[in-house]
């Protein structure tokens, strides 16, 4: 039977997964099987990435939290599922420890602004003429900005920027900072306030939010890539601040990783 394929009305899964190496297990390992099992690995990967709209990232996480990390996308659920059984026992079966896991989805924002309310701004902020050629030239640029930035949240194509930051958030829901129930339009203003400060980072931090509401323990993920950890602890120490954060955030563990090829992966881990 032909496994049919499962695939999101919008958007991509999304699988981080984090393990620890069982050395014991690993030294128990003849010197072919190791050699066989890093071929595994190695075959499993460039198949994985020659796979239509998917993407894999391999690193090493920075700290004894885990040892090594894989970021998954595609469009697929049942390949995503297989995929990630196949990583968990490419190095034998009792190597690879799971010690987190988060599955979501790319997503886009809801407190996006919308068309109609950028021609209101343009016609009762900027003063402009809805026939003006002024105008039609902002709609025009305001939708291809759109466009950008819905392909980017939805289908992104992931940097191969060294340092690789995620963690899992959820929004409170206690008494009077209960994120869920304020009104829309006050979510949406500090959500606007939020993401200004972001993208005063455009350039040195590329952020990923992932919608995991029903699907994992948290509601979303945030995947942070940089050039340098300094960004990321920057970017990280601001938003503290930012009151979506200070009042309506709780956070996970964090993990940090660094992008390697395989080659590299394996010495780094002394594989």
């Amino acid at each position: 039977m032909t496994q049919s394929t499962l695939c999101p009305k919008e958007g991509w899964n999304v699988l981080h997964l984090f393990y620890r190496i069982d050395y014991a297990a690993w030294r128990l390992l003849s010197e072919q099987e190791r050699r066989n099992a890093k071929t595994t690995l190695s075959s499993l990967v460039q198949e994985v990435r020659a796979a239509n709209s998917t993407q894999l990232l391999t690193f090493s996480i920075v700290s004894p939290k885990a040892d090594l990390g894989f970021m998954l996308l595609t469009p697929d659920l049942h390949f995503a599922n297989a995929i990630e059984k196949k990583l968990s026992l490419s190095l034998g079966d009792d190597v690879l420890t799971p010690v987190f896991s988060f599955y979501s989805l790319t997503e886009r924002s809801e407190y996006t602004t919308s068309e109609d309310e950028h021609r209101a701004v343009l016609i009762k902020e900027k003063n402009l003429k809805p026939e003006s050629d002024q105008f039609e030239q902002s709609i025009a640029e305001f939708r291809a900005r759109m466009q950008k930035y819905l392909k980017d949240r939805l289908y992104p194509n992931l940097p191969d920027w060294p340092v690789i930051c995620f963690y899992p958030m959820t929004k409170r829901r206690e008494y009077e900072n209960n994120w869920y129930r304020l009104p829309f339009e006050e979510r949406k203003e500090l959500m606007a306030g939020h993401g200004r400060l972001g993208r005063q980072y455009a350039g040195r931090v590329r952020q990923l939010i992932t919608g995991a509401t029903g699907l994992d323990d948290w509601e979303w993920g945030v995947t942070l890539f940089a050039q340098d950890v300094f960004e990321v602890k920057s970017i990280v120490y601001e938003m503290r601040f930012d009151e979506v954060s200070a009042r309506f955030a709780e956070f996970g563990e964090f993990f940090i990783g660094l992008q390697l090829p395989l080659d590299l992966l394996f010495q780094r881990l002394t594989l």
